[in-house]
This record gives C-alpha cells, structure tokens and sequence, in this order.
C-alpha cells in the first residue's frame, strides 16, 4: 500500500508514531484548514522488532497489571517469556498453566536480575517495591518497564532517573497514553492554536463500583504458607500478615500511592504531553473517606488543584484533578482544556474540540447597565457603539468543531509496548522515560502529602525537587 501524502504540515505528528502498521479513518474530523471537511489518513509504522531478534522479558508481580502487561508485550515479534516472579504462589502456577510448565518461576526477584539470559524485565509490583527493583535491574543490565508510580516516595525518584542514566538501559514508565495516537493528536490540535491562549485543565478519572474501588477478589488459599509476607514487607517494620493488605494493596500507604498515585497520574501524564510541560509549581489537595470504608487508609474522593508557571512550551494555567470512587455518573473519564478561545474534551476512543471566539466589540445592551441610563443617553452611547464598531466586529466568529476518533481496533497499551522494545532494539530513546516519568508522578504523590499534611506543596519542576516555598 502506498502512503497517502500528508496535506500539511501541521500533521506531521503521525512521523512520531509508532507501532504495527495501521489504517486510521479521523471520523468526522472538521476542517483544521478551510477548504478541509473530513480527514482521513493511512499511519504507517513498520515492525521494527523481526521474529528473529529475539528478546528475553521476565515479569516481577504477576498481579493484574503485570498479567496484562505480559499478554500485550507477547503481541511483539521476537518478544519470549523466560521467567515470572511472584509473592503468592497461586500466580506462579498460573503463569506456568499459560505459558507452559517449563518456565522458570520464583518469590525471589534477585534471582531473575542474577540470570544473563534475561535482557528485559516488566516490574509490576506494589508501588513500594518500584524504586527498589528499578534500580537494582538497571544495575544489572536489564532494560526495565515499570509500572506507574515510579517511586513510593518523592524521595526516590532522582534515585532512579540517575540509575538509568549510569546504566546506559532503556527504561519506559507505564503511563500507555503518553504513547497514544490521540494525545498526538490533541497536542497537534493544541500548539496549532485551535482553543487559543490555554488557562485552565480539568481532570477527571471516576469509578463507582467494587472492583473499581479496589476490592478484587481474593484467593481461596490465601494464607502465610501461599504468600511470601516476610519477603513483602522486606525493609518495613513487621507487621503481621494481613491478605487485604498483600492482594488489596493499594489501599494502604504503606505499600501503594492511592487515587492520587494511581489515577491522578495518568491524567498528569497526559497533559504533560498535550502541553509539553514539565509539571507544575504549587500543589494542593482535599478529599475524604466516605463510602468504602473496608480498612484502607487511603480517600476515596480526592481532588488536587495544581498550578503551572509560565514556560516557553505554554503559558500559567491552573489544573484540577478529581478521582470520586462513589460517583453518580457510573464513573467517567475526560480532560478539559480549556482556552480564551474554546475547549477540547479528551475521553474514551476520542476528541472534541468546540470553538467559541469572543467578538471584537465588547458589546453593548442585553444584560447591561445601559437600560438604567436616561433614553436619550442610551440612544446616544448605541449611535457612538456602532459608529466605532463595525457590524462584522460585533458578532462572535463561527467556526466549527473538530472532532476526531482514534482508529477502530487502535490500543495504545500495546503502542506503548512496542515503543519500549522497539528502543531496546535501537537505541533510541522512549518515550516515557525516568525524568517524564518522575515528573508525572512527583506532582501527584505531592497530593498525598498535601492531603495527609494539610499544607500547600511547593515544586521545582525542572530540578525536580520540593521547595520550601514559592
């Protein structure tokens, strides 16, 4: 199939994409050039990883994430399962029921770092063990994917930005949609202009049921003898062994980030790379515990409100974030940008973008003081509006949405995915590396500290480091 040439160059986005080879229909995208009705295009990445450039992975956590961060690496040509480490037993007989009864399994992790056949590895653990395994991998010479948050703790993140620097290995955090064809696609839309000077985003990432909020569903056999406890709080103060606290962990501090680490993260990620931001100067958060109160020590409802010093990539804006685990509306996701002259809403398989321009004129009349002046004075301050305001100038320009769907079938996890294989293979660099990933979720875990110890957060985003003050 031939490449269609691109219409402009504002869209050149699509060299920056990579992945398998697809063909994308942008619906009823309206005209980013007048003349334009509806666009269509044909992305073409090859797939750069052959079947013959074989690439050894091990998982550590074999939990949700790390479960399903394996079934989408597996997707890769020349990507091999070679090992999976995990705490419960229950896990390990499942990766050997999957993936056959050969593969090497173990509760250890240094054990996988130690072996030289192993040349990448996914770690999707609690958030407590990131930072930890991170480092020790890159030391070992494993390329590393690891999970959202980063780090646990603020604390640990120059850490692991200056271990992946001395390793010289790719490392890619698993934030998915900062590799996404849409978020190309709204920053594409968002540096052409198409909401004007940009002043405010908000955030939304809501659930509302069990699972949701979670509570996943708990193994018959969960017990000391299946779970390694001593292993999982290796470093902590002993605690006694408690299931909710090894299969529910992100409910506990102790051991994950809660709805600020977890959720608040992918909508940061996301509008740094929409706005090419390096993250925000001043960070505050509230919230509450108020339905699921099943011992997590962690809210359920939070909101974070961050603000963003002017830079050369965009101006100060102001960003909300909310997480509701209750919330009424079934649960929904969406970023709003909002400018002086429209919005883009972000959510699900696409983007709006509703254009409302403000008339030159200032306007006169309707919900106004004139009507309270003597009619003589009103009729001579209308005479002189439109003597200075041509007809043209006082109507508000019309122009219309853009709207644009990412391709049937499209899945950013694995574009994701392939872009961390694709820079083993080349080197090149990925796209969510440890400074990105740092960024991101520094500013959320800063929303913890913000709730818990009710103060303002004050951060340096270039140097990526808290500040006393502003």
């Amino acid at each position: 199939m031939q490449k269609k040439k691109q219409p402009s160059s504002r869209r050149n986005f699509i060299k920056q994409i990579t992945g398998t080879t697809l063909a994308l229909g942008a619906g009823s995208l309206a005209a980013l050039a007048e003349g334009d009705k509806v666009e269509k295009r044909i992305l073409y990445a090859p797939k750069r990883i052959a079947a013959n450039d074989r690439i050894n992975l091990a998982v550590i956590g074999m939990g949700i994430m790390g479960y399903n961060n394996l079934n989408t690496a597996l997707k890769i040509p020349g990507v091999q399962l070679v090992a999976a480490c995990d705490l419960y037993s229950g896990r390990l007989e499942r990766a050997k029921e999957l993936h056959g009864k050969d593969l090497f399994v173990t509760n250890d992790y240094r054990k996988i770092l130690d072996r030289k056949d192993i040349d990448a590895v996914i770690i999707a653990t609690g958030d407590h063990w990131h930072a930890r395994i991170t480092k020790e991998a890159l030391q070992k010479g494993k390329h590393v994917y690891c999970e959202k948050p980063m780090v646990h703790f603020i604390s640990e993140g120059l850490g692991v930005v200056a271990a992946q620097k001395a390793s010289n290995k790719i490392m890619q955090v698993g934030s998915q949609r900062v590799s996404s064809v849409l978020y190309a696609k709204a920053h594409e839309l968002y540096k052409s202009g198409e909401i004007g000077k940009l002043n405010m985003v908000n955030a939304i990432y809501d659930r509302q049921d069990a699972l949701g909020a979670w509570e996943y569903t708990m193994p018959t056999d969960a017990s000391p003898e299946t779970v390694d406890w001593d292993r999982y709080i290796a470093g902590m103060p002993k605690i006694p062994y408690d299931a909710k606290k090894f299969f529910w962990w992100r409910n506990y501090r102790e051991f994950g980030t809660g709805v600020a680490g977890d959720l608040f993260v992918h909508l940061l990620s996301g509008t740094h790379v929409i706005t090419g931001s390096k993250g925000p100067g001043k960070i505050f958060a509230s919230g509450q515990l108020c339905y699921w109160k099943d011992g997590r020590n962690v809210p359920d409802v939070m909101t974070g409100i961050m603000q963003y010093p002017e830079t050369r990539e965009h101006p100060s804006f102001q960003l909300t974030l909310q997480v509701n685990f209750v919330s009424g509306t079934g649960g929904s996701e969406v970023i709003r940008f909002v400018g002086d002259a429209g919005t883009m809403n972000i959510g699900g398989n696409g983007l709006t973008v509703h254009h409302s321009i403000m008339a030159k004129a200032p306007g006169i009349g309707g919900w106004d003081a004139l009507a309270t002046y003597p009619q003589e004075m009103q009729e001579t301050l209308i005479k002189e509006y439109n003597k200075k305001y041509t007809a043209e100038q006082q109507k508000r320009p019309k122009k219309a949405d853009i709207v644009y769907r990412e391709p049937e079938g499209y899945d950013e996890h694995l574009e994701h995915h392939n872009n961390f294989f694709d820079s083993i293979k080349t080197g090149k660099p990925v796209v969510e590396d440890a400074a990105f990933g740092f960024r991101a979720a520094a500013p959320c875990l800063a929303c913890n500290e913000s709730y818990f110890g009710k103060k303002i957060i004050y951060w340096d985003p270039e140097q990526m480091k808290v500040k006393e003050s502003e």
